[in-house]
C-alpha cells in the first residue's frame, strides 16, 4: 500500500528503534529524564532560543502556546485555513476561552501578510467586543498545499504585531520543510516569532511527539499547562530518543520528498479532469481540484485505495503528501493509479 494521506504515517527507522530500545530514561515529570532534556537542549539550541518542552502532539503545543499568549474573553488572528481554526477541535475556545477571528490571505498563498491583518485587529474595542492577544501563523501552510511564509515576510508581521502589543506563534508543525524550501535556518526563519511549535513525527519520521520552544518565562508555565491537560509523562527518553534522531538526521532528507512532490504534481498536470499548478508546490503537500473530473473526490480516493493507493479527499479536492516512506517508484506508481481511476473526457 502507498499511503499519501499524510506524512504521520512515517514509521521509525532501525537506527531509531534501537535508540529507543537503549535509551537512559528517568522520570520526566520530575525532570529527570537524562533523554529527553537532551532532546529540549538540541531544539532550543536549533531554534536559538532558551528552552523549549516535548509535548505529545502538535495540537497540545499549540493549544498551550496560545493559552499563555492570551486571556479568557480574548481573540487571535488566523488565516481562514489555518490548523488551529479548522483542525483542532476548537481547543482555543474550549481551554483558553478566546474567540478566533478567521482572516482571508489577500495573495492566495494561505499566508497573511500585515496589510490583512491590521484592518482586523481589535486593540481598544468598545466594551461588546472581544480585545486581540495574538495572531497565529503557519509555515508551512497545510491546506494552502504546503506553502511557504519567507524569515522576511514573518519578521514584518512580528515586528508590526509586537508594535501592537500583541503576540505571534508560529504553528510550525513542518518548518523544516520551509527551512529547506527556502535555503535558510530554522532559527532564522522562526527568530521573530514568540512561540513556535514543530512536529517530529511528520517529515522527521519520529513515532510521536511535537515541540514547543520559546523564553523560559514561556516554557515554564508551558510545563505546567501541559501536565494540567494531561501530557505529562514518566519514562519518556524512550520517544526522546527517537526525537533526537528525527531532529538530528530527518531535515538532511526533506529535500527528496519535495523532489517526489514535485515529480507527482507534474504527472498528475497531464490527467485530463485533474486542475493543479505544479509551480505552486514547493514542500511534501500536493493538493489538486477534480471539480472537472466525471467521478467526485470521494469516489477516485475510493478508486485509489483498491489500487493499493490511500489519499484523503475533502470537497473537490484531494490531497497527497511525499514523506520518508515514498520512494519515486512509488510516485510512478501512483500515477498510474490515478490515470486509471479519473475517467478520460
Amino acid at each position: 500500500m502507498i499511503d499519501l494521506r499524510s506524512d504521520t504515517v512515517t514509521r521509525p527507522s532501525e537506527k531509531m528503534r534501537g535508540a529507543m530500545a537503549a535509551a537512559e530514561v528517568g522520570d520526566d515529570v520530575f525532570g529527570e529524564d537524562p533523554t529527553i532534556n537532551r532532546l529540549e537542549g538540541l531544539a532550543a539550541a536549533r531554534f536559538g532560543r532558551e528552552a523549549a518542552l516535548w509535548v505529545p502532539s502538535g495540537s497540545m503545543g499549540n493549544t498551550i502556546a496560545v493559552k499563555l499568549h492570551t486571556e479568557p474573553g480574548s481573540e487571535l488572528i488566523i488565516e481562514e485555513r489555518g490548523h488551529i481554526l479548522n483542525f483542532e477541535l476548537g481547543a482555543a475556545a474550549v481551554i483558553s476561552g478566546v474567540t478566533t477571528r478567521a482572516v482571508k490571505s489577500s495573495n492566495g498563498s494561505g499566508h497573511l501578510a500585515w496589510d490583512d491583518i491590521a484592518p482586523a485587529i481589535r486593540k481598544n474595542p468598545p466594551y461588546y467586543q472581544a480585545a486581540t492577544k495574538l495572531v497565529c501563523l503557519e509555515n508551512t501552510h497545510n491546506f494552502a498545499g504546503g506553502s511557504v511564509l519567507s524569515a522576511a515576510a514573518t519578521r514584518e508581521i512580528c515586528e508590526n504585531a509586537h508594535s501592537e502589543g500583541l503576540a505571534v506563534h508560529l504553528d510550525g508543525a513542518r518548518i523544516f520543510n520551509a527551512a529547506t524550501a527556502l535555503g535558510c535556518d530554522v532559527a532564522e526563519l522562526t527568530a521573530s516569532c514568540d512561540s513556535v511549535t514543530f512536529c517530529l513525527s511528520k517529515g522527521l519520521g519520529a513515532p510521536a511527539g511535537s515541540m514547543l520552544v520559546g523564553s523560559i518565562e514561556f516554557i515554564e508555565p508551558a510545563r505546567s499547562w501541559r501536565k494540567r491537560l494531561g501530557g505529562g509523562m514518566r519514562q519518556i527518553g524512550i520517544l526522546a530518543a527517537a526525537g533526537i534522531i528525527a531532529l538530528e538526521d530527518g531535515p538532511k532528507l526533506l529535500e527528496r520528498d519535495h523532489r517526489n512532490a514535485k515529480r507527482l504534481a507534474h504527472g498528475l498536470a497531464e490527467i485530463p479532469g485533474i486542475s493543479i499548478d505544479p509551480e505552486k508546490v514547493v514542500t511534501n503537500i500536493v493538493i489538486f481540484d477534480v471539480a472537472e473530473a466525471k467521478l467526485s473526490a470521494a469516489e477516485i480516493v475510493a478508486k485509489l485505495r483498491e489500487k493499493g493507493v490511500l489519499a484523503i479527499g475533502f470537497g473537490s479536492q484531494i490531497r497527497m503528501v511525499t514523506h520518508l516512506d515514498v520512494a519515486e517508484a512509488d510516485v510512478d506508481a501512483a500515477l498510474s493509479a490515478m490515470k486509471e481511476s479519473v475517467p478520460s473526457a
